[in-house]
């Protein structure tokens, strides 16, 4: 028979181990909390100094031994190399051996036993506002009992065990590990947070931040109450780097986080930050003795077929990067020199993620394919991608827009994007045989990824795009500029600006909206979203599935389980 130190659904136990004997379970039963545990496979009782000192009175020929004194570390590793730090080894002799003989046993069952034994390192534990950090020796006692713990996990990069700091998870660490050398730092008693990443906040507010008219930002300590009632809004999801949760900006989402300050005595505190002014690049190519992108590079990228809007984007970030070090040949750069560089972008230029990672992208074109060199992997971290929800504008909005368009050519543009969801290259990219009115549908030739696909035509659509021809008569191009080429990206752009001034939207809206819109009107009329992701040319379902969180479509549907308790 083993009686061992556990820990069991969060609490300490003392595990029984026996085999199956009827008399020995009956008694055993006697003390009071004794379960049976199905996953240990054993009969538990409280850790307490009272069911420890009825297991002596049940068991009067208890013999206790303890490993203290046994070699328990190696030489070399310097680690525990079993589980029997913390464990008893309880045997129970026969009765005739046991007549005449007083065993001595211990008063103090919680000290002398489990207090004791004494890990090979310190055990260090950091406390703070949300997290609890344990470095601790490797011992698979110790790990189970971590393990135990809720959303528990390892973190290989700091070396240690991360839990989640509430309930009563930092007062069972240090009951478990009482008595051992334990190093606790306590961080965890500021009531703010306040660092470079994180805002400043009191545990009386609730801090929404207004990310760029595009995502908010929902900060607060930890309540359980808010924590549901955030999650009924809707679109909501937790940031666990950030810890705040996020969700999509809109006047609804405000209102509905309002409600939740309010039933919460929480004060509502708002922010609006815009986004940062890229400062200008540091050499333009215009100047003197300017670093042109060498001439292998860009036939490279030829070769394995880029697009021209990536081969444009790659050589101009790689003519930024070489001509920051003018003085220095290209193949003698050094890998901290490329660390150097993408830290001026984030610390100096206060580039977006999505620019710093196309940045290390077309450095490492040069080095790894042009060059054919080894892949590397720069030590600075490449930074966690931003997650905003798409604007999109009403079919109202919509109608506003294209109201608000007079010229004829520029009405047809903005309704044919619009009607067939298409990106604003695709659109310049149109020819007039691209337009099947038997079928009514849209050809789309290598568009994003080099794949063909077919998208709507509308027959209002239809009927302006007639009119536009008959009126223009385009050649090749359906939309042509002055010269008879490709109408322009920026005029195209240009014009819908135009259109927007004329109207009161205030939304942050660009051509792309259009295509946003198109998907998420479908959606909520009811269209399949595996059709949606065929109109729209994306290669996997999960960039459709961001329209979901989107659409509001069937929420006045939808009953909160609150209703439907019987309560007065």
């Amino acid at each position: 028979m083993k009686i061992s130190k556990v820990t069991h659904r969060n609490d300490l136990r003392i595990r029984i181990d026996c085999g199956y004997d009827q008399k020995m379970i009956a008694l055993i039963k006697q003390i009071g909390g004794t379960a049976w545990s199905k996953t240990m496979r054993a009969w538990h009782v409280p850790y307490t100094k009272e069911a420890y000192r009825q297991l002596r009175e049940l068991f009067p020929g208890l013999e206790i031994e303890h490993f203290e004194n046994r070699e328990a570390y190696t030489s070399n590793a310097g680690l525990p190399p079993d589980n029997d730090n913390n464990r008893m080894k309880v045997e129970i002799a026969n009765d005739t051996a046991l007549k005449g003989k007083d065993k001595a046993q211990p008063d103090n069952f919680e000290n002398q036993y489990i207090g004791t034994i004494k890990p090979v390192a310190a055990i260090q534990i950091t406390l703070t506002t949300g997290q609890i950090f344990v470095r601790l020796p490797k011992n698979e006692a110790d790990i189970q009992f971590i393990r135990s713990f809720r959303y528990a996990q390892w973190d290989s990069k700091r070396f240690c065990w991360v839990l989640p700091n509430y309930g009563k998870n930092a007062e069972n660490l240090q009951k478990y590990f009482a008595g051992r050398p334990v190093s606790i730092s306590d961080q965890s008693k500021m009531q703010t947070i306040s660092n470079a990443d994180h805002p400043t906040y009191s545990k009386l507010e609730m801090l929404v931040i207004n990310n760029q008219n595009r995502q908010l930002k929902v900060y607060f300590t930890f309540n359980q109450a808010m924590t549901e009632q955030i999650k009924m809004i809707g679109y909501a999801r937790w940031n666990a780097y950030e810890r705040c949760w996020e969700m999509a900006c809109s006047d609804f989402c405000l209102a509905e986080l309002r409600l939740v300050a309010q039933r919460n005595d929480k004060e509502f505190r708002y922010q609006h930050i815009d986004k940062k002014q890229v400062k200008p690049r540091r050499v333009h190519s215009g100047a003197a003795n300017f670093r042109y992108c060498p001439n292998e590079y860009l036939a490279k990228l030829k070769e394995l077929r880029y697009s021209v809007h990536t081969l444009e984007t790659y050589k101009h970030m790689f003519e930024e990067f070489i001509n920051f070090y003018p003085d220095t040949a290209i193949d003698e750069i050094s890998d901290q020199m490329i660390v150097d560089f993408l830290r001026y972008l984030v610390d100096e230029r206060n580039i977006s993620g999505s620019y710093q990672n196309q940045s290390i992208n077309a450095i490492k074109f040069y080095y790894e394919r042009v060059q054919g060199g080894q892949r590397k992997i720069y030590t600075i971290d490449r930074p966690r991608k931003e997650k905003f929800l798409p604007e999109v504008l009403s079919q109202e909005e919509v109608a506003m827009i294209l109201n608000a368009t007079v010229n004829l050519k520029h009405k047809a543009i903005l309704m044919t994007i619009y009607s067939a969801g298409l990106r604003v290259s695709e659109l310049v990219n149109l020819k007039i045989k691209d337009i099947d009115s038997d079928r009514m549908q849209i050809k789309v030739v290598q568009a994003k990824g080099k794949k063909d696909r077919y998208t709507l035509l509308s027959e209002k659509n239809l009927l302006i795009l007639r009119k536009y021809v008959r009126e223009y008569q385009p050649k090749e191009w359906l939309f042509e500029g002055v010269d008879g080429n490709q109408y322009s990206v920026s005029s195209i752009q240009a014009n819908l600006k135009i259109a927007l001034d004329k109207t009161n939207i205030k939304k942050r809206v660009t051509v792309h909206t259009l295509r946003h819109s198109f998907a998420t009107h479908l959606l909520e009329t009811g269209t399949d979203i595996r059709y949606i992701q065929s109109l729209l040319g994306h290669s996997s379902g999960k960039t459709t599935e961001i329209y979901t969180h989107i659409t509001i479509k069937g929420f006045d549907k939808i009953k909160s389980p609150l209703d439907m308790l019987d309560i007065d």
